[in-house]
């Protein structure tokens, strides 16, 4: 069953396809002002184009082999999420029992995790509205989450992924609370970054949605139009109301006398997904290795300079196939970021063809265990939390200075 490419199945590539159908005689190099070496340089235009040209060809191969066994992956995948979503919440009528309790908790994580990540990032992705099945097709799914599906693709779809890791333009760098780049004006502030990050990793589903509604940029006046704000803000506040509801009031009181067990059930499942969730984001494009990129650097970008950038802008995770599958594929990230709309089981299969390519052409291809990955994001969350020219030995020197200037202005004793 080979199918055609239709204009949803492109949405992300679709937002930028009207800004790169140009090609460039000479490369456009704008350098950062930290002076960070462009990885990039050693490229001319004629090899960056026949890379766009090599991976467009990926892509179109990709399509081309779509089938019956990608169908059979998706709907396994969710007829398995929803078995064990229901399954669960049944466990959980008998919560007041330990062994219920800890069995049903963990499967409504996984439960959730998988929709999120598997079936919903992928699904208003477009990566299976080719099939026309109207229960997973992007136009029309709505996700297990607090942000309304289109306020997500507006902001995911068609910035994150037009805009990749471009400092000023991609508000996913940070979320607009951090600092992730030693290009960004340090602040006062983000001393407590690490603080912020935290907090956000344990609410991510509702910090998503303040961001997708843009609520930083409305509470400093540089917002959307107030009115269209608003009407957007009613739509985020009902769908967490619907969420609320569902496992807070309605799944608790169907549990009866296990009603406070099945609560905190599904308070630890929420907090669980978002933990996760937010670690799989954060290997994805916050780890060492990672790269950013000037605003003015994509002025006359062209294709094959989109795909560049996508390339050295990701990061994956190595691991088991399961893990791939828990991650939505993110763990992919360099191949999702890529081609966004291919189906999400496709991208193992492409991925050391990716590496190849990357290697060909002297790129980096960041990967790593979900620990390191981890590991390496948060590095980074601390590390540009200080000042760009900040060292432990020059902290300790400038306090032992301050300590000595005290003494040395301190009045001496008088004695008798």
């Amino acid at each position: 069953m080979t199918a055609t490419v239709t204009p949803a199945t492109t949405t992300a590539r679709a937002a930028r396809s009207s800004r790169l159908d140009t090609t460039t005689a000479e490369r456009h190099h704008v350098p950062k002002r930290s002076g960070k070496p462009d990885p990039t340089a050693h490229l001319s235009a004629a090899q960056v184009e026949a890379l766009g040209l090599e991976l467009d060809a990926l892509r179109q191969e990709v399509l081309d082999s779509r089938g019956s066994a990608d169908a059979a992956y998706i709907r396994k995948v969710i007829k398995v999420q929803r078995t064990l979503d229901l399954s669960s919440r049944v466990v959980l009528l008998f919560s007041l029992f330990p062994p219920a309790w800890v069995a049903g908790t963990i499967g409504l994580s996984v439960a959730k995790i998988l929709e999120n990540m598997e079936i919903g990032h992928n699904v208003m992705h477009g990566q299976w509205d080719w099939m026309r099945d109207p229960k997973i097709h992007s136009q029309v799914y709505e996700w297990d989450h607090a942000s309304p599906s289109a306020q997500w693709k507006r902001s995911h779809n068609e910035i994150h992924h037009t805009f990749t890791n471009v400092l000023g333009r991609d508000n996913d760098l940070g979320y607009g609370i951090m600092r992730v780049d030693e290009d960004q004006r340090w602040h006062p502030s983000y001393l407590g970054q690490p603080l912020w990050n935290l907090v956000n990793a344990a609410i991510f589903e509702y910090g998503i949605a303040a961001y997708d509604l843009e609520l930083g940029k409305q509470v400093k006046g540089r917002g959307r139009d107030p009115e269209q704000f608003r009407a957007d803000a009613r739509q985020v506040l009902a769908k967490i109301g619907r969420q609320m509801r569902k496992d807070y009031v309605v799944h608790p009181l169907l549990s009866g006398p296990s009603f406070l067990h099945t609560l905190a059930a599904n308070a630890t499942a929420n907090l669980v997904r978002n933990l996760w969730t937010h670690s799989v984001i954060m290997c994805g494009h916050f780890p060492e290795g990672v790269e950013t990129f000037a605003k003015d650097s994509i002025e006359g970008e062209s294709r094959g300079e989109w795909y560049l950038r996508q390339m050295i802008g990701s990061a994956n995770i190595a691991g088991s196939k399961a893990m791939h599958v828990m991650t939505g594929n993110l763990s992919h990230q360099i191949e999702h970021h890529c081609f966004p709309d291919l189906p999400s089981n496709r991208y193992a299969e492409i991925a050391p063809r990716m590496q190849e390519i990357t290697a060909r052409y002297g790129l980096s291809y960041t990967t790593g265990s979900m620990p390191r990955q981890v590991a390496s994001a948060w590095k980074q969350v601390i590390r540009l939390s200080l000042p760009n020219d900040f060292s432990v030995t020059q902290a300790a020197r400038a306090g032992a200075g301050r300590v000595l200037g005290r003494l040395r202005r301190r009045p001496a004793a008088v004695t008798a």
